[in-house]
């Protein structure tokens, strides 16, 4: 891992997606009936900020630096097409590691993991999709470098010697602990560890309605990871809506970023949210970190039992956001706004544990006591084991971590703690439980995948989602259903779909180098 002695260190500038945005473009893409698209998750899940970059097709923008002389071209509308001259060929040869422990994910559960794991003996690689490790929550921004607490863990890392490679998005995984990874240049690494911690946290729960697709409508953890990467959001008009105790947190620093916030619009019951006062006495750090959000937002118009019914565009072009129309208990409303923050909630990443055949309990991955999930020497720690927040993903990777290497009298230490964040989490939760009428959201014409272009009325009929792939494609796009398959599960009642590699679109080069190394064994 880097050496991060000294001041916090910034990263290596600000993403080509908020410079693209910065620069006034809106359209990133175009949807194969050619509507314009822009980012909307900020941390890889959606590829709607895919475009062409120095003449490769499909690059996503979001994780990736600008630099000066970086070129911007149209990107192909289906996935086929090439720049003239063709792609160019990469390397097809793997990079083979032999960890004792390899952790998957380096938000602040995987981050614990590794160095618990590390300063325990074992030898440990760290991987992220990112290009710095920190997840969502500690982020690095582009100017200010890391948040102190990460700092500090990134600086045990170095100590404890944490292998890293950052920018790397797993792809294939089987057996059990052997992972097939892709870096930043789409070279394959080959990971033979001894022990798996899957730390893969969550994504964020999007409800479509109509006009979600245009851009400018983003997730609230999406355009804050955005903001910190370099997205300009001074003097905006933003509302932040949806549901959940994240839309104060992306408030707030959108907030302090110069944004205007116009609104935050949560489909909670006033009543409902407000009753939780008295349960986070019992939780000094987080009845204070509560406070710190009420008086960094005051003044700011809260709306509750209100939720989005439809965006609308401008009337200039008609392909980025101009207003949004808000159902509140008196009556619709309607805002202008440049920019919209929208969540519904968190929803596990378990694409990688579903593919190695980890037990699932209510959608998330289920661990015994020492965060052992149903597969041998495979581990989770973190929201990836259900939405619980920082303070229990911390506690749960230092598990995870000794646990995997070999240290579970140690770990046992952790496991009261651990069960008391998972209790109040549940009852903390409880609060912004999604209100039915939330299923009436899209109309039969409302895109719901956003990669395919499938409108709600060609799916609401079908009650399996691997019907509803094979007949409309709905979920066969470049993120996989990562984006519409957790709605559609919620609105229409789906099971969760079955998983099958690679999770996310790579090139043949790279799927046969793959191919190749398993066979070789």
């Amino acid at each position: 891992m880097d050496d991060p002695r000294g001041q916090p260190p910034a990263s290596d500038g600000i993403s080509l997606a908020a410079a693209e945005w910065n620069a006034g473009r809106r359209a990133f893409h175009r949807s194969p009936h050619g509507s314009a698209r822009g980012p909307v998750c900020g941390m890889g899940v959606c590829h709607e900020c895919r475009t062409t970059v120095d003449g490769q097709p499909h690059v996503r923008t979001c994780g990736r630096s600008a630099r000066p002389d970086t070129r911007i071209g149209d990107v192909a509308t289906a996935w086929y097409k090439l720049p003239r001259g063709g792609a160019q060929r990469r390397k097809p040869d793997a990079v083979t590691h032999f960890p004792s422990v390899a952790v998957l994910g380096a938000g602040p559960a995987g981050l614990t993991a590794a160095v618990h794991a590390a300063e325990a003996g074992a030898s440990v690689l760290l991987l992220d999709e990112n290009p710095r490790p920190g997840g969502q929550i500690w982020r690095c921004d582009h100017a200010t470098g890391a948040p102190p607490p990460a700092h500090d863990m990134h600086r045990r890392a170095y100590d404890a010697g944490v292998s890293t490679l950052v920018g790397a998005r797993v792809v294939h995984a089987g057996p059990p602990t052997r992972l097939f990874a892709l870096d930043a240049d789409d070279r394959v690494h080959d990971i033979r560890a001894e022990d798996v911690v899957l730390a893969t946290g969550a994504r964020e729960l999007l409800l479509p309605f109509p006009g979600w697709t245009l851009p400018g409508v983003m997730g609230a953890g999406g355009l804050q990871a955005l903001a910190k990467n370099g997205l300009d959001v001074r003097d905006r008009r933003i509302v932040v809506a949806g549901s959940g105790p994240l839309l104060l947190a992306v408030a707030a620093a959108l907030r302090e970023r110069g944004g205007r916030i116009l609104a935050i619009v949560e489909q909670a019951p006033r009543r409902r949210v407000l009753g939780l006062g008295p349960r986070l006495l019992a939780h000094p750090s987080k009845l204070a970190r509560g406070l710190k959000l009420t008086h960094a937002l005051r003044g700011v118009r809260r709306l509750y039992s209100s939720w989005i019914v439809s965006a609308d565009g401008s009337s200039d072009d008609g392909e980025s956001l101009a207003s949004i129309d808000v159902h509140t208990p008196g009556g619709s409303e309607s805002i202008p706004c440049d920019l919209v923050a929208y969540g519904c909630g968190l929803v596990p990443q378990t694409e990688v544990a579903q593919s190695l055949g980890c037990r699932l309990e209510s959608g998330a991955i289920g661990v015994d006591q020492d965060q052992r999930t149903s597969v041998d020497h495979v581990f989770a720690a973190g929201e990836v084991c259900g939405v619980a927040g920082l303070d229990a993903a911390l506690v749960e990777g230092a598990i995870a971590g000794l646990a995997a290497a070999g240290r579970t009298a140690a770990a046992s230490g952790l496991r009261r703690r651990r069960d008391r964040e998972r209790r109040f989490a549940r009852t903390f939760l409880a609060a912004w439980t999604l209100d039915d009428r939330l299923r009436a959201l899209p109309t039969d014409d409302t895109i719901v995948c956003r990669c395919e272009d499938v409108p709600f009325g060609a799916v609401r009929f079908h009650t399996d989602p691997r019907d509803a792939k094979l007949r409309t494609r709905c979920g066969m796009g470049p993120c996989q259903g990562r984006m519409c398959g957790p709605a559609l599960r919620w609105i229409l009642g789906w099971r969760l779909d079955t998983v099958r590699p690679p999770y996310s679109p790579v090139p043949l080069e790279a799927l046969a180098t793959i191919g190749a190394c398993v066979q070789a064994r």
